[in-house]
């Protein structure tokens, strides 16, 4: 019924996507990462530390062989340190032969407060990267002018924000994301789409899905969840369910009721 999700050069039959931060132990995250059933997972190249207060290595706990790395440019306040944290995480995979050196999830932020996305800054970034040869998956707002700019620079994946970084709220203004749908996919159905930030539980998921886009991309709402490794598995199950539940087209939604069984044809009348 589904095909898989193609970015750039990359194929996944996943459409969740799992970050790698903020966990309590790299066995929780680990164990995590496998009930998601991701294949691909971030990892942010300036505020990554690879190696914990225990000595124990983040890369000790990744199969590099089954997930492929996203590098992202998290932290960064302007294109050029975006810019240069790209390349840096493109020569940090480039020596684990990992088949993520050729990407980078672009965040370019305008303030600590916020954390939402400068806009200048982040067409500016966009177009060095994609010059540069990076396949460029852009956090960025739910405007979708800025988001159809974004596609013409050639970004390979444009990733409205649901809501503020970790703040679980959910898909706040569901019309933007679908308007910025509508811009992104006119003429190219099969451009990727995907809600990056904000969700706090698998119903957020679901209906982010339920929208039509092509996949959701979270981390706090697994890794600050009171059992992340459970609720992986609830991520897992609702963005499948969310994308079958879009292929299938839900009823319109109508003013009125509308009986379940006919109401001509009755038996005794």
């Amino acid at each position: 019924m589904d095909k898989p999700l193609i970015i750039g050069s990359h194929t996944f039959q996943n459409r969740l996507i799992v970050g790698t931060g903020k966990y309590s132990t790299y066995d929780i995250m680990q164990q995590a990462l496998a009930e998601s059933q991701t294949e691909c997972i971030t990892v942010a190249v300036r505020r990554e530390r690879l190696i914990d207060a225990n000595g124990k290595s983040l890369l000790d706990f990744i199969d590099l062989k089954k997930y492929t790395i996203l590098p992202n440019t998290a932290g960064c306040f302007s294109a050029d340190d975006a810019v240069r944290v790209a390349r840096m995480g493109r020569e940090l995979l480039l020596q684990m032969e990992n088949p993520g050196a050729g990407w980078v999830k672009l965040e370019c932020l305008g303030d600590a407060k916020t954390l939402l996305p400068d806009p200048i800054e982040t067409l500016k970034a966009t177009e060095i990267l994609v010059k540069d040869g990076f396949e460029v998956l852009v956090y960025t707002t739910d405007d979708a002018l800025v988001a159809k700019r974004l596609k013409e620079l050639g970004a390979a994946a444009v990733m409205p924000a649901g809501s503020p970084i970790g703040s679980g709220q959910g898909v706040l203004n569901p019309n933007a994301i679908q308007i910025c749908l509508e811009y992104l996919k006119e003429n190219d159905p099969d451009y990727p789409v995907i809600v990056d930030a904000g969700v706090g539980g698998a119903s957020d998921v679901a209906a982010a899905m339920e929208l039509g886009v092509d996949g959701v991309l979270l981390n706090t709402a697994i890794a600050h969840a009171k059992n992340p490794v459970s609720m992986a598995h609830a991520m897992n199950l609702a963005c499948k369910a969310g994308r079958y539940s879009w292929l299938s087209g839900r009823i319109p939604r109508k003013k009125y009721a509308t009986a379940s069984s006919p109401l001509e044809g009755t038996i005794g009348r």
